[in-house]
Formats: structure tokens, C-alpha cells, sequence
């Protein structure tokens, strides 16, 4: 009987399957045992070719060489990782191996991964699938005793090579034409630019917007607050006068409860986590960007074994998958989550009406606890963070619903109607778990309070009224929570009513394993900016959005490809009918930035020259502080001006700015603190951390800024363009 080789995505992957295997023996890229051979990709190995792949002419950009449209695309092997390739490639041709596993992440993006390396290695062999939501050692066991045929995932490959093809087509050659006939460093992407685009255009209209004053009147009644409304319900008024003039009439007087209405209501718990809500949640609970809980979720995928698979858009489970539950609970029965774990669990029958739904489950089913033990000593203060998230909406989505009473009031005093709002909490629920406070961000007049018991007829004293002055705010800029939101439902920024319906039925722009990739991306080519929280557009991207042709920019248009894409996945449409069209638009939009007569103006030219080609440099605000770098594309200069850094400033705790160079380094903050490094590390190593932790800490801030390495280029190579 033959070998079985299994191909992994990553190493640590590999290491954990091959414990599982029983594969103990180090080869050259590859864990062999007695029937298993377990050897990794680092990412993706092969790639598809650069445009001078097809034609030498394709080394120089030049306008008059667009479009490139390849007939057949070809694929290579990545420079940097050609040493693994090579190995996984000698590991397929042994005479021994009779049988391959895929074994790479369970989506479209790793089927792409093993396929690829497979094609360009020739492998003609029997094939299986490995498809896991977890990686705990019962989950890989249970998947091997239920591999499943390759051929089941035919049609998920070449969803993964249309999308990339595609990407290619449209993306490099937008971004040639745009580059050449601008003379600046200028990328379009089918996603990146409608989600550019959201930015500006929310931008646009906080320009556009002009605040108006309105006026609100309420009453004190002692341990309550009501609001004056009309008899139409407004609360707003638009003149102070009259504002006045209610206060007057109702100053000292009594009030009458006219009306008290109470009523039962029930709130289910929040859905179990997709990728995208959980992005959003951290944003907005720890500020962390999407790429940093995509990368904790996997930490805590991989390496921990303590959650499941991150790259999911289903917050449901399947039935199967509720008859281990009691497993999971167990298994979080630890520190905080001891008490509601324990109570759920002396539950019978279990909840599970919020969490089950086998027909909203697409490739992966929500995100919950494995069954793996828990130590939360083990997390880092960050992983600590998202494993709380998940686990409380865990236990949330598994609680009862959260039982109140509502009460409204209706309190006339000298014909003007006052109107109050108010809860009792019957059964807290899956309140109980995150506390019982209200939604803050609610508007003042329809928050609820804690009512005293009244009933109809009660004469109360007015004790204070007074006016209250408000502005009509403008939209909101957005953070990357609402931008995700925006990303995932961008029905909103469509017009056509048969299009909104066609977004309504697809993820939106791009996927939640891709739209961390695709902010990220706008980050770094300078496009947007992050203000405390808010997402500003750059010079550069308000005026990329201005020359990029007009339905490049449109979210219908890239949700109606990504619909297109999820029909291949099923067999529904043909691959090639999809590229078709793709180097039909590519060449579309070459013409239309050929023909276009937009202007692109650097606004933030400096009187530095770059020392690499003498051109003018740009000053530019990087994710991690200012910067200059040359606007060449071909040179690629880049110089740090300020970073900024986790050290926080002693007096406001802010965080501090490092700038200089060499010994001239020197912290700052905005409230005016300046402090040397060498007065840093002193400061340092008298609470207790030596020279040698402050080197440390300075080297782990240099590689946040110093740019990804070649390979990291080469794998984020087909995100950036999503």
C-alpha cells in the first residue's frame, strides 16, 4: 500500500496534523510516519505570472502596450519560497506516494493554494479533501475518517482561479494605464475602488452638509425626565422662542399622567459571530483594525486550538454540530465564564433555536469555542480580548431572551404634552452576560430610564424645566466597523432598485476573509488615513476616485461579479464565460482612462529631493506615522519622518511619537511632552526593564514600519486587488 501525502497551508499546521498522524520523522519540508507524508506550502507557491512573463515589451510601462490580455494565463513558481516548492514537488513525484490530501484552509482562497501547487507539479494521482472547522486533534481525526473526494471541490477552484484571473486582467491594467498616464504611483482594484469610493463619497458629504440649530424642551419630575413633543410626535423645535414659550407656560405648574402604557417585549440574543461582526465589535470595543483581529482569530485558530475557523460569513451551525455543545461548554467552564457555562449546562434540553439553522450555513459554520481545554493564562492580553468576545456571544446566542416591560408616559401640563420612556426587567437573559446598560450612541429623547411605579391620574409637580440646544449632526465618518458594515450591505449606495436587489443577495464587496486586506491596502498606498477612530480620505484618494473611470467605482457592479463568482462555486455558470468578460471590461477600462481628460496634482510635494533619483519627494501619513517617499514608482524611496509608537506620554498616556534619527531620537506627544531615548531608557530600566527590553522593543516598532518582506509581497500579492 502507497503513501499518503498531505498537503498543509502553513507549517504549524503541518506539525499538528502530522502529531495527529503519528508522523514524527523530520524530512527535507515534509513530517513522514508509517502511512502519512505531511509536508506545507507557505502560503501560496505558485502564482499567476507578471505581464513580462508574456512579453519582454511588458518591462517598461508604457500606455501604448495596454491592455494585456494573455490567451492562456500561465502560472510560476514564487522566487522566494522556489526551495519548498521544490520539495512538496519531489514529495508528489515519489513512486511510494499513491494518494494526496489537500489539507489547506478550508475556503476558496486555500483551495487556490493546493491546487496551484499541484498543476505546476504535475501531480495526476488520486485525491482527497480534508475540509475542518477547527484544527483540535478530535477534529483532524474525525476529518480523516470522513475525507472527502477532491472532485467535490472542482468547482470552488475555479471560482478561486476566475477570481484571480479576474483580478489580474482588471487590476494590473488599471493600474498601468492610470500609473503611465498620470506620471504617480496610482492603484485600482474591482474592490478596493467602489470601498475607496464609500470613503470619499461619505467625505463629500460631510462637506456638503450644513448644521442646523434645533431646540428640545424638558421636564423634571423628580426621579424621572420627560420630553415635549407636538402632536406629531417632533421633539424638535427650530425656533428658541417658542422653545421659551413652552417653558414658560409650564414653569411651577402640575402635571397630569394622562396615559401610562405598558407592554411586554422580549429581545433574542445576538447571532452567533461571522468574521465581519466580530471585525466590527473589536473595532469598536478595542479599536482594533480588521487586519489585527484576523490575525489574533488566527492565532487563536491555529495555534491555540481554542476557536474556529476565522474565515466564515455563516452565524449559525448545523444540527450536527449542536450535539457537541455540551463538549464546547465544558471546555469554557473556566475563570469568568465558569458560573453561565455551569448554569447552561444543568439546562436540559440545551437552547439552541438563536444558534441552529442548517440552510444559513455556507462553507463554515460560526464562529464558537472548540472543545479544546482553556488556558487563559496562555492568550496574550489582545487574543484574551477576542476569545472573550466569542465566548460571551457563545454563551449569549445559547441564554434566554432578555424579558422586559415597557412603559411610556404621557404627562400634560397646561395643554402641553410631555412624554417619558422607561424599562422593568423581567428576566435578564443574555443581558445578564454583558450587563443591562442601554445603547449610549441612542438619540437623548428616546433613551429609556427607570421608572417610579405611577399610574393614570397621578398629579406631579413640574420641579425644573429648562431648553436644551442641539445641531443636526452630518453622517458619521467612518471607522472600520462601519466600513465593514458599509462593505458587507453597500445596497445603500445604489440608486438602480434591481441592483439594490442584487446586493442584497450577495456578501457585498469582497468576502470576510479579504476586506481586512482591502482597507489595509488603502492604508498603505496612502489613499485613507485613520484619525483616532475615523477613516479620512487622503488628497490622493479623493482624487483617484475622480479619475478612475466612473463604474469601476460602483458596488453594484463588483457585488454582481462577486455573485457571478459564488455561481461557479456552484456549478451554476461557466468559468470562461466570466474571464471572457473580464478582459472585455479591462480593455474597456484601459480605453476609458486613455480617453479620459482628469488631471492628478501632487499637493504634498516637499523641497527634498529623493537621493536615489533626484525627483521631489512626497510627504504622506503612513498607519504608523509620517513619511517621505519618492514618487517613482520605479524607485521606491521611502524615508520615515515620525512613528508612532506604543510608549505612552507620562502626563496624558497618549502615545507617543518617536522622531529623529540615530541619537537624536526623541519621543513627543501632542500636549507638548518631549522626552530623549536616551532619557526613555533610562526612565525604562528603573521600573524594571533592562536596556536590552527597550532595543528589543524599538526593533519590534521598526519592523511594523519597515514595509512587508519579499514574500509577504508575494502573498498579499493576490489580496490587494480583492
Amino acid at each position: 500500500m502507497g503513501k499518503t501525502l498531505v498537503l498543509t497551508e502553513k507549517p504549524s499546521v503541518a506539525r499538528d496534523i502530522a502529531r495527529v498522524l503519528g508522523c514524527r520523522q523530520n524530512g527535507s519540508g515534509c513530517i513522514s510516519g508509517g502511512q502519512y507524508i505531511v509536508t506545507w506550502a507557505l502560503g501560496h507557491l505558485v502564482t499567476l505570472a507578471d505581464p513580462e512573463a508574456y512579453d519582454k515589451k511588458y518591462q517598461t510601462w508604457r500606455m501604448e502596450d495596454l491592455p494585456m490580455l494573455p490567451k492562456h494565463m500561465q502560472l510560476v513558481v514564487i522566487k522566494q519560497t522556489a526551495a519548498q516548492f521544490k520539495a512538496v514537488s519531489a514529495l508528489m513525484r515519489r513512486p511510494d506516494v499513491s494518494e494526496l490530501v489537500i489539507a489547506t484552509d478550508a475556503g476558496r482562497e486555500g483551495e487556490l493554494v493546493a491546487r496551484w501547487i499541484m498543476m505546476k507539479a504535475g501531480w495526476k494521482g488520486t485525491t482527497k479533501r480534508l475540509w475542518i472547522s477547527s484544527q483540535t486533534d478530535a477534529s483532524i481525526r474525525q476529518g480523516f475518517a470522513n475525507l472527502r473526494n477532491a472532485s467535490e471541490y472542482d468547482a470552488l477552484f475555479r471560482s478561486a482561479r476566475a477570481r484571480s484571473e479576474a483580478d489580474w486582467l482588471v487590476g494590473l491594467n488599471v493600474t498601468r494605464a492610470l500609473t503611465c498616464k498620470h506620471n504617480a504611483q496610482l492603484a485600482a482594484g474591482r474592490v478596493q475602488t467602489p470601498t475607496l469610493s464609500l470613503i470619499v463619497q461619505r467625505e463629500e458629504e460631510i462637506a456638503r452638509f450644513v448644521p442646523k440649530p434645533y431646540y428640545t424642551v424638558w421636564a423634571e419630575f423628580g426621579d424621572f425626565r420627560a420630553v415635549w413633543r407636538d402632536r406629531s410626535g417632533n421633539s424638535r423645535l427650530s425656533d428658541a422662542s417658542a422653545a421659551q414659550k413652552i417653558c414658560a407656560l409650564v414653569q411651577n405648574k402640575r402635571a397630569t399622567l394622562v396615559s401610562v402604557q405598558r407592554t411586554y417585549k422580549h429581545k433574542a440574543p445576538p447571532a452567533a459571530y461571522d468574521l465581519t461582526e466580530l471585525q466590527r465589535d473589536a473595532n469598536r470595543k478595542y479599536a482594533y483594525s480588521a487586519k489585527q483581529t484576523l490575525s489574533l482569530m488566527q492565532s487563536l485558530y491555529e495555534t491555540h486550538k481554542l476557536l474556529t475557523y476565522p474565515r466564515t460569513d455563516s452565524r449559525y451551525i448545523t444540527r450536527d454540530v449542536a450535539a457537541t455543545l455540551p463538549e464546547r461548554l465544558r471546555a469554557i467552564c473556566v475563570g469568568p465564564y465558569k458560573d453561565a457555562a455551569q448554569k447552561l449546562l444543568r439546562t436540559r434540553p440545551l437552547s439552541v433555536k438563536y444558534i441552529v439553522a442548517d440552510d444559513k450555513v455556507t462553507d463554515h459554520h460560526a464562529i464558537i469555542p472548540t472543545e479544546q481545554y482553556v488556558n487563559l493564562s496562555a492568550l496574550s492580553h489582545e487574543e484574551r480580548n477576542i476569545y472573550d468576545l466569542v465566548v460571551k456571544r457563545f454563551l449569549a446566542v445559547l441564554s434566554p431572551a432578555y424579558e422586559y416591560e415597557e412603559v411610556k408616559l404621557t404627562l400634560q401640563v397646561d395643554k402641553q404634552q410631555f412624554f417619558a420612556t422607561g424599562t422593568t426587567t423581567r428576566t435578564a437573559g443574555w443581558k445578564a452576560l454583558y450587563g443591562m446598560a442601554d445603547d449610549e450612541e441612542a438619540e437623548e429623547e428616546n433613551r429609556a430610564q427607570e421608572l417610579p411605579p405611577l399610574s393614570q391620574g397621578h398629579s406631579l409637580p413640574v420641579r425644573a424645566v429648562r431648553v436644551k440646544e442641539g445641531k443636526t449632526k452630518p453622517p458619521a465618518r467612518y471607522t472600520e466597523a462601519t466600513l465593514l458594515t458599509a462593505m458587507e450591505n453597500p445596497a445603500s449606495q445604489v440608486e438602480d432598485s434591481r441592483l439594490r436587489s442584487v446586493l442584497s443577495q450577495t456578501s457585498g464587496l469582497g468576502t470576510p476573509a479579504t476586506r481586512a486586506d482591502i482597507i489595509e491596502k488603502l492604508f498603505d498606498s496612502f489613499c485613507i488615513e485613520r484619525k483616532g477612530k475615523e477613516i479620512h480620505p487622503t488628497s490622493k484618494g479623493k482624487q483617484l476616485i475622480r479619475i478612475v473611470p466612473p463604474d469601476l467605482k460602483s458596488a453594484a457592479l463588483t457585488a454582481q461579479w462577486e455573485q457571478k463568482l459564488q455561481l461557479i462555486a456552484k456549478g451554476q455558470m461557466r468559468e470562461d464565460a466570466f474571464i471572457a468578460d473580464m478582459r472585455e471590461y479591462a480593455a474597456h477600462l484601459v480605453s476609458a482612462v486613455i480617453a479620459s481628460d482628469a488631471q492628478f496634482v501632487h499637493d504634498n510635494v516637499t523641497r527634498e529631493k529623493c537621493p536615489d533619483c533626484g525627483k521631489y519627494l512626497l510627504d504622506v501619513q503612513g498607519k504608523h506615522g509620517r513619511m517621505l517617499v519618492c514618487p517613482d514608482r520605479e524607485c521606491g524611496y521611502r524615508k520615515t519622518l515620525t512613528r508612532t509608537t506604543n510608549a505612552r506620554c507620562p502626563n496624558c498616556h497618549k502615545k507617543l511619537e518617536m522622531r529623529g534619527e540615530g541619537d537624536k531620537r526623541t519621543f513627543t506627544c501632542v500636549c507638548g511632552y518631549r522626552e530623549k531615548l536616551a532619557d526613555f531608557e533610562k526612565r525604562r530600566e528603573e521600573r524594571g526593564a533592562g536596556k536590552r527590553d527597550v532595543q528589543r522593543y524599538l526593533q519590534n516598532q521598526e519592523k511594523a514600519t519597515a514595509g512587508a518582506s519579499a514574500l509577504a509581497d508575494q502573498l498579499a500579492k493576490w489580496k490587494e486587488q480583492q
